[in-house]
């Protein structure tokens, strides 16, 4: 034992150890923050795979930029959808409709210029001839028009001819040269629609001025009623069977496509359903319903329906006095509809029916007011039909059967 071995302190000994260790550490951490780059690329150490394929993108899509690393060019992005497709395929089919009319004035006529206010509304085309393209759009859109022009998605203008109108489905049906058209609509079934669906309105909001104006929403309901006053007196006249949309829909959309995201025609907007006052809710003539009324517009330019041959009158309409004491009624008649006259060699007359009678069944179906006489005349028989009517006379209940015959509307 040399003399260090004697003169070094006991704890100096036993503390030797601790420098080697201390210097092994560090010489440890060094080595592997120099291996850490090699080891990321290998398969030892997981990384983000999501940052190194967006990386390699970048990559790709610059290697145009040249060996010095230059900043890379945004990746083009196709933003494209269903939506813009549809919108594209279908616009072309939608058009302007104006409604011109001539105005008297000093014995003459004169032609109403189109900056005055002229009405104007949408159409679709829905069919394509050898000679023609049909047009529908809605009966109030031309109702009154002396003439109609057409104005197309191109701006080009052309005069239509009135084919028929219908003034209970609000339809019409115009048509134009087949030169003048390149698309057509393909009509889908409305009955295959569900609520929640989603559509678009395509069509001329308050005008020519924003012509081919785009709205999206959902099918918000099907088969709903909407009561119609033809004349404004007050009464309802008809209820038309539409459907209900939250797309919004503004003067000038009526007559304009509604379309499902097949691109199909599935409803006619028709604005005249729709309230000034409420949002969100707009109404279309369902294809199930238009489709056959286009057709007969088509071939006929008029729609027949089932004639009767009496001025109706809502019972309800009249005083609760006259009920007893002038018609005479027995207190369990709660509606019906009154004969206010029966036209002379109508199938009414030729049944034995009189002014005054009231109705109170067809074909065993009660009958509360005039409504539900058109509706069941109108969508319940077919002219030469057999009419069984039950109907009050002086308080007798009595029944007769009649066969109807034809209207042209």
């Amino acid at each position: 034992m040399g003399y260090y071995d004697n003169h070094i302190p006991k704890k100096s000994k036993e503390r030797g150890w601790l420098l080697p260790t201390f210097i092994g550490s560090i010489l440890g951490a060094l080595i592997i923050l120099l291996a850490l780059p090699a080891l990321v690329q290998s398969d030892f150490i997981p990384y983000d795979l999501s940052v190194q394929e967006a990386a390699d993108e970048n990559d790709q899509s610059g290697e145009s930029q040249g060996e010095e690393g230059a900043d890379h060019q945004p990746v083009n992005v196709d933003i494209s959808s269903r939506t813009t497709e549809i919108v594209e395929e279908v616009s072309s089919a939608v058009v302007g409709v104006v409604n011109i009319q001539n105005q008297n004035i000093f014995g003459g006529s004169q032609q109403q210029p189109e900056n005055e206010n002229a009405p104007t509304g949408s159409g679709v085309i829905y069919k394509q001839s050898d000679e023609y393209a049909y047009i529908v759009t809605n009966y109030h859109v031309i109702e009154g028009a002396d003439s109609v022009e057409i104005v197309f998605s191109d701006e080009e203008q052309t005069e239509a001819e009135i084919v028929g109108g219908d003034m209970f489905s609000d339809l019409a049906v115009l048509r134009v040269d087949e030169e003048f058209v390149d698309h057509v609509i393909e009509i889908g079934d409305s009955n295959n629609l569900n609520v929640g669906e989603p559509l678009l309105a395509i069509g001329n909001p308050l005008g020519l001025q924003f012509a081919g104006s785009v709205t999206q929403g959902i099918l918000s309901g099907k088969d709903r009623l909407i009561p119609l006053d033809f004349d404004n007196n007050g009464i309802v006249d008809w209820q038309a069977e539409v459907i209900q949309t939250d797309a919004a829909i503004n003067p000038g959309n009526s007559g304009g496509a509604l379309v499902n995201m097949e691109g199909e025609l599935i409803g006619i907007n028709s604005m005249k359903l729709a309230s000034a006052q409420v949002e969100g809710l707009g109404f279309a003539i369902p294809t199930a319903s238009a489709v056959p009324i286009m057709e007969e517009l088509e071939q006929d330019g008029v729609v027949t329906r089932s004639y009767l041959g009496i001025s109706p009158y809502s019972l309800t309409d009249v005083a609760q006095y006259h009920w007893s004491n002038t018609l005479n009624l027995p207190s369990e008649v709660e509606g019906g509809v009154l004969a206010a006259s029966v036209e002379n060699v109508s199938p009414a007359a030729q049944a034995g029916l009189e002014q005054y009678d009231v109705i109170v069944e067809l074909d065993g179906t009660p009958v509360m007011n005039v409504l539900e006489l058109r509706q069941h005349l109108y969508n319940e028989t077919s002219p030469g039909d057999e009419l069984t009517i039950t109907f009050y006379r002086d308080g007798e209940r009595q029944e007769v059967t009649t066969t109807l015959t034809s209207q042209e509307f």
